[in-house]
């Protein structure tokens, strides 16, 4: 069917620097992350609603070479929103069909035309889910032919309405997404109606549970970290990690990636602490406790995800802001690192600060994000959920005298180098 070529990547929409990038992770039934929303935001402190910022997302399409989805998603499906004069145009052939799923905006009105070009772009292998479904109308009858997902926004939702609403798409033999997941509460409820994906952050929230204790590879961890601390051999650090079999057999894992940058394969855990060097094997420890041994390699879990991209965000940033002062970037990757343990162990932060020793720096950015690394961490944080935050981002970045287009070029950095450590944890 003809399109609309007035959206002319060469002659339309800002840079891609112009605007924000987050990335909000789909989780599955075990809680494995199956997929990235990928949003787009204007740099600007006065931000509409989504819909103004479309031309955010085709402006990106029309760039695709200068995004690098692969290094944004990795392995992972990308879901991009798209309005009804995106879905017409050119724009959508930009995008790989293997590694999107286009959200159809719950604005779009379900025309005759919009009909015809889903089924065709669908026949092409696109794959297509609406996006805030909060009815079963006639028009999304028409549409659900060609429709694989269906994504409910539970967020002030009645239980009893998310619950019909279930039923009713499981019945057409839909696949159903629940959004705005927040709660461990609301997560448990969904899974147990059968919701197939989960979108939300209950699983960066912290739940303090009184006597949880950590686990064994956990407690092996955090006994090498005191080891390094205290300055032991090299000897004595390898009979640590020999306790505990599956440790070793991640370390190796991780020292062989592409981010750690060995010429030649490493087969002993002895090398491994030999070529790692202490520094760097702190820090891979720190990687470490978020690591799921339990799970299977084919399980990527998406705390280890965050905290990941947060430590890697922090260090980026550092290098920006104080070229060549390595101390000060291991400090602000640490920061990133550490600013989801409370969530992994279930203790509060000032708990967890009591046992493990860290810079005065550190601890007033993990306990009140004071500071420049407490700067930093709120900026990360507001990436995280710039769909709300856009605001409190453009002043996080002011704050930093950082620019949009440097937070760009370190978040494509570290969320590639992120999902290749998640991938080998």
């Amino acid at each position: 069917m003809p399109s609309d070529n007035s959206l002319d990547p060469a002659t339309l929409l800002p840079r891609v620097e112009d605007f924000f990038l987050a990335r909000q992770p789909i989780i599955n039934r075990d809680e494995a992350l199956i997929a990235y929303e990928l949003l787009f935001r204007r740099a600007s402190a006065t931000l509409a609603d989504v819909t103004d910022d479309l031309s955010a997302t085709a402006s990106v399409i029309a760039h695709a070479t200068e995004l690098g989805m692969e290094n944004v998603i990795g392995a992972s499906l990308g879901f991009l929103n798209i309005d009804a004069t995106v879905l017409l145009s050119d724009f959508v052939s930009f995008l790989p069909p293997q590694k999107v799923v286009l959200e159809i905006l719950e604005t779009v009105d379900i025309t005759p035309i919009v009909i015809a070009r889903v089924a065709e772009l669908r026949m092409s292998g696109y794959r297509f889910a609406l996006d805030d479904v909060v009815a079963f109308t006639p028009a999304i009858q028409q549409l659900l032919p060609y429709i694989s997902i269906i994504k409910i926004d539970i967020a002030g939702m009645p239980r009893e309405t998310v619950a019909d609403l279930f039923k009713r798409f499981k019945a057409e033999g839909k696949t159903l997404l629940a959004e705005k997941v927040e709660t461990l509460d609301e997560y448990n409820y969904c899974r147990s109606l059968g919701f197939d994906y989960f979108q939300g952050y209950y699983f960066a929230k912290p739940v303090i549970m009184a006597g949880k204790k950590l686990a064994p590879s956990q407690m092996v961890i955090l006994r090498m970290m005191t080891q390094l601390d205290a300055d032991a051999d090299t000897i004595e650090l390898e009979r640590s990690i020999k306790h505990d079999a599956a440790l070793g057999l991640t370390l190796l894992r991780l020292v062989n990636t592409p981010a750690v940058g060995v010429v030649r394969r490493i087969e002993s855990l002895k090398q491994a602490l030999n070529v790692l060097g202490r520094r760097q094997l702190y820090r891979w420890l720190q990687i470490m406790l978020y690591a799921e041994p339990d799970k299977g390699r084919r399980t990527i879990s998406p705390l280890l995800l965050m905290a990941t991209s947060r430590g890697k965000l922090l260090e980026l940033l550092m290098q920006k802001l104080q070229p060549g002062k390595n101390s000060r970037s291991d400090l602000a990757f640490t920061v990133g690192i550490m600013s989801l343990m409370d969530t992994l162990f279930g203790l509060p932060m000032a708990e967890i600060l009591q046992q493990m020793p860290v810079a005065v720096e550190v601890r007033a950015a993990l306990l009140e994000r004071e500071g420049l690394f407490g700067d930093m961490l709120r900026l990360v944080e507001c990436t995280e959920r710039a769909e709300e935050s856009a605001p409190l981002l453009v002043e996080a970045l002011e704050k930093l005298n950082l620019t949009s287009d440097d937070l760009y070029e370190v978040q494509t950095a570290a969320y590639e180098w992120s999902d290749s450590i998640a991938i080998n944890a």
